[in-house]
């Protein structure tokens, strides 16, 4: 007789953007086979964008790794062969036993990731530190850190300060260098329903985005003068009393010094700037002032500069002298790019930040932690991401763990990445696929993917849920965690005896001040999941932040005047253009995941760039032309898409399919991001012109 398949129906948190969408795995006998339906009271209410319903095509592909790798050819060319789990472990911890003893722990840099739990972000940062070096960051170094930096700077905090539903009751929706028609395609649905119940939508970005086409009001600025329109809006508000007076004089400090710093950007003198007309800026701030209730969100089109913390620290003004802080429909909303960039951050995976966001450069907060790790110091803060592959490039940075990344196609300056990773001593690369960085590696460790482990997610709105084991991993593939108390242990580092994600996550409760009372058991039973701060098990968790008081240490936010400043690289006759990236709405990141699904493929199969018309005209080029767009760094081929949507003098390729050859590794000081948005550039006729 023929056995009876196991049939099972899991929940489980996308494995893609930072929404949090819920979605149900059906898997037969441990093996995945599709989505059967979705949660119709999850935040995404039963709806899932293009991505999410491909969700499991790859945790089955042919491609997945399955066994520990070797390498044994020359960097870069792919070439290794299968050893042993044991032999794999002992080789990890060998090599970085060696280059810790020749060259200090500091030589060392270790990478987590977005795309893992918290419980394996809170480990990695562990062993990191553990091991004594300060050099441990993520991907939200590339995305979201501007956020983190502007936002404690003024509000005390670096997260979105209301839930999604808040947006349902807003009367004006303010959306900055984002697009979240393409990026969250389910949070677009919260803001069209807005606009259905009578809230006004205001965009600004240098293309007639999907987005922008439903704005009441579209500012189409030229990439790089943020900080100028916004300091004009408030010029216009402040001028025309139409701010908050009662909040800003109860809740906040700075208002005189800031007035006087706006007062010099007019709406004329921003229009020469950014190439916005003066009347639309002033209609803009007086739609957005007058409303009553307004929220701004944002993402990389405004994080992603040399001015990125400023940008934000700009935006997080104009929230606060409107008074939409704190309040029923108001707030401020940084839109994470992954399922885990709160999380990763909440669990110190950050260089500047310990767990709960305790500062690392602050002795007392890091003996605090040692205590709770049982060690008597922990090392000062490292290198981030981008300067640890600078450091890699120049030899001070001898060896790099990384977890779930993907640098060769995320970082910035490609060629210059891959020097780097050759001029390492020894990779260790840990994912699911042998991506474009592993294939630099000298050992790669076959991690199991989303389905296929448990553990909690936090979303952009702060939301931690618990995301279950839907499916058995590929061959040997192990948990992420798994992994690291294995190379913990095998390097000698204590307090990796851990048996479950659930053994994690209770430690993270004592280590986390926001997270204390989210504990395994509250989570595996609240499908809507629990927000922090929940500082104990009886809190209900936070939804709103700063209704009583900013988390600052008067209570009081703080309004920072911010000049208007040149990005580092501006157009000239070599290079007359100006390059930004984009996403697009059904391919994700470094395609790692969903350039192995069939369907998105077929979809959204390769790269392009769009042009102005009048640049078309100007540089000889039609739409479907084969072009190389060049940069001082690089060389990129790709199709024309000749499209009014752009604005003249700017040209947009979406970044997936390694469009960072071009970009340029300028940095923020202040929170090191990379300018991946402003970049000189020139478009040539593949064959010739």
């Amino acid at each position: 007789m023929r056995s009876v398949s196991e049939v099972r129906l899991t929940p489980v948190i996308c494995p893609f953007c930072g929404f949090g969408c819920k979605l149900y795995v059906r898997s037969i006998d441990g093996v995945p086979a599709g989505i059967e339906f979705y949660d119709k009271g999850g935040v995404n209410e039963g709806k899932l964008c293009p991505k999410g319903v491909a969700a499991v095509d790859f945790l089955r592909h042919p491609e997945r790794l399955r066994k520990p790798l070797r390498r044994v050819g020359e960097r870069g060319e792919g070439r290794f062969k299968e050893i042993s789990w044991s032999e794999a472990i002992k080789e990890v911890a060998t090599r970085l036993k060696e280059i810790k003893k020749v060259f200090g722990a500091e030589s060392v840099g270790f990478l987590s990731s977005a795309r893992c739990t918290n419980e394996e972000n809170y480990l990695m940062q562990k062993l990191a530190r553990l091991y004594g070096s300060g050099n441990i960051d993520h991907c939200a170094r590339l995305c979201h850190s501007a956020t983190v930096a502007g936002l404690i700077k003024c509000l005390g905090a670096g997260a979105q300060s209301s839930p999604f539903t808040d947006i349902l009751k807003t009367r004006v929706i303010l959306v900055w260098g984002y697009n979240p028609a393409e990026t969250h395609p389910l949070l677009m649905r919260y803001v069209l329903k807005a606009k259905d119940l009578g809230a006004k939508l205001i965009v600004v970005d240098p293309r007639r985005t999907r987005t922008a086409r439903f704005a009441d009001i579209h500012l189409q600025i030229r990439p790089g003068t943020d900080i100028a329109l916004a300091n004009a809006m408030m010029n216009v508000i402040i001028s025309n009393d139409l701010y908050d007076r009662d909040f800003i004089v109860r809740r906040t400090e700075g208002f005189e010094e800031l007035k006087k710093l706006v007062m010099k950007y007019t709406p004329k003198y921003a229009e020469e700037v950014t190439g916005v007309t003066a009347a639309l800026i002033d209609e803009a701030a007086r739609t957005f002032a007058s409303a009553g209730r307004g929220v701004i969100m944002w993402a990389m089109g405004l994080t992603q500069h040399t001015v990125g913390t400023y940008n934000v620290v700009a935006l997080a003004d104009l929230a606060l002298l409107c008074g939409y802080v704190g309040r029923e429909g108001c707030g401020v909303y940084p839109m994470r790019g992954q399922n885990n960039v709160q999380g990763a951050c909440d669990m110190g995976a950050l260089v500047e930040f310990l767990p709960g966001y305790r500062p690392a450069a602050a002795e007392e907060k890091r003996k605090e932690v040692a205590k709770l790790w049982g060690v008597d110091e922990l090392p000062e803060p490292g290198l981030t991401v981008v300067e640890m592959v600078n450091e890699a490039g120049s030899g001070r940075i001898k060896a790099m763990y990384i977890m779930g990344e993907n640098p060769v196609v995320s970082d910035p300056n490609t060629s210059h990445v891959i020097k780097a990773l050759n001029n390492l001593e020894f990779l260790v690369v840990q994912d699911i696929f042998l991506t474009e960085t592993a294939a630099y590696a000298d050992i790669v460790l076959p991690a199991a993917a989303y389905a296929e482990k448990e553990g909690s997610l936090t979303s952009s709105e702060r939301r931690v849920q618990w995301s279950f084991k839907a499916a058995e991993p590929p061959g040997e593939a192990r948990p992420d965690w798994v992994i690291l108390s294995s190379v913990a242990r095998e390097l000698g580092l204590k307090g990796f005896n851990y048996s479950s994600p659930e053994d994690i996550l209770r430690e993270i409760n004592a280590v986390v001040p926001q997270y204390r009372g989210i504990t395994p058991e509250r989570l595996k039973s609240s499908p809507e999941g629990v927000f922090w701060p929940c500082p104990s098990e009886g809190h209900p968790g936070t939804m709103r932040l700063y209704e009583e008081r900013f988390l600052t240490c008067n209570g009081k936010a703080k309004l920072v005047g911010v000049e208007h400043r040149e990005p580092a690289e501006k157009p000239d006759r070599e290079y007359p253009l100006i390059l930004t990236t984009v996403r697009v709405v059904g391919q994700y990141h470094t395609l790692t995941m969903t350039g192995r699904s069939l369907s998105l493929v077929r979809r959204w199969p390769e790269p392009y760039v769009e042009v102005n018309p009048e640049d078309a005209r100007r540089y000889g080029v039609s739409d479907g032309d084969e072009v190389y767009v060049v940069t001082r760094r690089g060389r990129y081929k790709c199709k024309v898409k000749v499209t009014s949507s752009i604005r003249e003098g700017v040209v947009a390729i979406p970044w997936h399919w390694g469009a960072n050859i071009l970009t340029i590794d300028a940095l923020d000081p202040t929170c090191k991001i990379p300018e991946y948005k402003v970049c000189a550039c020139r478009i040539e006729r593949v064959g010739g012109g």
